[in-house]
């Protein structure tokens, strides 16, 4: 990866902020695969790490000993005798020994990094740790950052470990893709000029992982860039779905399921469904698939307008899964423009739409500022009504219900132009928003806003009917 941190600004601040508190520290750092979480750490402190280690997957408990003591040895310089510990607790002595011997001012910093690797099943390595924290490191100027890509895991065996790292957590970081800005600026210090529609393309292919947007080259356009990505031999991310899945999770066979079932239905599953679709079993199993979804950040949670939390709607929201399911998947590496081909069928044009309505939600703090409500309290959601053999029945994918006593409907459409309004889709939207009224009895201002690509073409259709017309260029803005 480059030299250069790229946003990343509240994350910065928590690091920078453990350091120069004046009490020892633990900070959990989480976020899945390739998404930068080591560059993170590595750039915010540089040459103030004293010791950092990185899990070796599927390794025993022995390979990741030594490895651990050759870490010692290297941050010694070789000063440090390398002896092979006969368990994590006297490892972590070592490291205590070695800590104390640097005899640095100021705050030392240890970087435990892919620590679900370490700690290998019966390894002992929570209880090692548990003893260095609080037998040593509690009580001395220094910084601990544990680290891992299975957020599940670190949130169950760490965040919430019942053990002697109970509430032993100081400060805490999920760190996500990049935004759509953050990617802006990333692909400018790699001298990538794109225009935003060619970034929103690759965004909807590839998401935000920053390991994943180092591949695309200058002077390409986004179809060239995800034809190269994906579809020739040699592109990164060719076989990286099932990888992906397989460092994440144990038994991943079953977030997998979960994952191509909210595939093949673009307006969401409920739980139920969920289970029905992706054939898990009833109960404790499914729901812990699905939270482990949640906080590894592919799926996301929609409460619909009116509803409890128990009827929300899940969806996948990674960008990278659902375009490998719809067009990866299966398909031939022909080397020989096969996203072009892709891109002239229906497939896309359905594909497109539902990517650009995810990252819509995903950017819903842009939206709110573009339409200057920052500073009102409001809350997001969907309204689904299911219709009968009388009337239509009616979907809108976002509502945001302000607290100044107004609605804004948000109609979200991705065009390669600007958006014309016919008489016939104004009359739709004039019935659904009556619809809405009559539905919810709501007492709220109700307004039409609409986000599109390039805007809102004002005629006499759009004049009086919509409030607010927002572009792809608002979900660019700094938050």
């Amino acid at each position: 990866m480059q030299n250069v941190l790229i946003g990343r600004l509240e994350e910065k601040k928590i690091l920078e902020t453990a350091l120069q508190s004046n009490k020892a520290e633990m900070v959990s750092l989480i976020g899945r695969r390739r998404v930068g979480k080591t560059f993170l750490v590595k750039s915010v402190y540089r040459e103030r790490l004293d010791f950092e280690i990185t899990g070796i997957q599927h390794a025993t408990r022995r390979e990741q000993l030594r490895n651990f003591m050759l870490q010692i040895s290297k941050a010694s310089q070789g000063s440090f005798p390398v002896t092979e510990p006969k368990d994590w607790l006297e490892a972590f002595y070592l490291l205590t020994k070695f800590l104390e011997m640097k005899k640095k001012p100021g705050k030392m910093v240890v970087f435990l990094d892919e620590i679900p690797w370490l700690a290998t099943h019966n390894s002992g390595f929570l209880k090692g740790l548990s003893w260095f924290w609080n037998s040593w490191a509690v009580d001395r100027p220094v910084v601990v950052v544990i680290c891992g890509s299975a957020a599940s895991w670190m949130i169950k065996k760490v965040v919430h470990h019942k053990g002697g790292l109970h509430n032993r957590i100081t400060r805490r970081i999920n760190l996500k893709p990049f935004n759509l800005q953050e990617t802006e600026l990333f692909l400018q210090e790699k001298n990538i000029r794109l225009d935003r529609y060619q970034i929103l393309h690759l965004y909807m292919a590839i998401g935000g992982v920053p390991h994943y947007l180092e591949e695309i080259e200058p002077g390409k356009s986004a179809a060239q860039n995800i034809e190269q990505i994906c579809f020739s031999e040699n592109g990164l991310l060719v076989d990286e779905f099932p990888k992906l899945f397989a460092s994440l999770f144990d038994q991943s066979e079953a977030h997998v399921r979960v994952v191509r079932a909210l595939a093949g239905k673009l307006k969401g599953l409920t739980r139920s469904e969920i289970v029905q679709g992706s054939r898990l079993p009833e109960g404790g199993g499914a729901s812990a698939v699905i939270e482990e979804l949640l906080h590894s950040g592919f799926i996301s949670a929609y409460q619909p307008f009116g509803k409890k939390k128990k009827d929300s709607l899940y969806r996948l929201t990674d960008e990278f899964s659902l375009f490998y399911l719809r067009f990866m998947e299966n398909q031939p590496l022909t080397g020989d423009r096969s996203w072009q081909q892709l891109s002239r069928t229906q497939a896309y044009v359905s594909w497109a739409g539902y990517a650009f309505e995810s990252i819509c939600l995903k950017h819903l703090p842009q939206i709110k500022k573009a339409l200057g409500i920052s500073g009102v309290y409001s809350t997001a959601s969907s309204f689904i009504k299911k219709g009968n053999e009388e009337e239509e029945g009616i979907q809108f994918d976002l509502l945001i219900d302000r607290n100044d006593h107004v609605i804004n409907i948000c109609e979200i459409k991705f065009h390669s132009a600007e958006f014309t309004l016919d008489k016939a889709t104004a009359m739709e939207y004039r019935n659904k928003m009556a619809a809405f009224r009559a539905a919810t009895k709501t007492k709220k201002q109700v307004f039409l806003t609409m986000i599109t690509t390039f805007g809102v073409k004002e005629n006499q259709h759009s004049i009086g009917l919509v409030d607010a017309a927002l572009t792809m260029d608002d979900l660019f803005g700094k938050i």
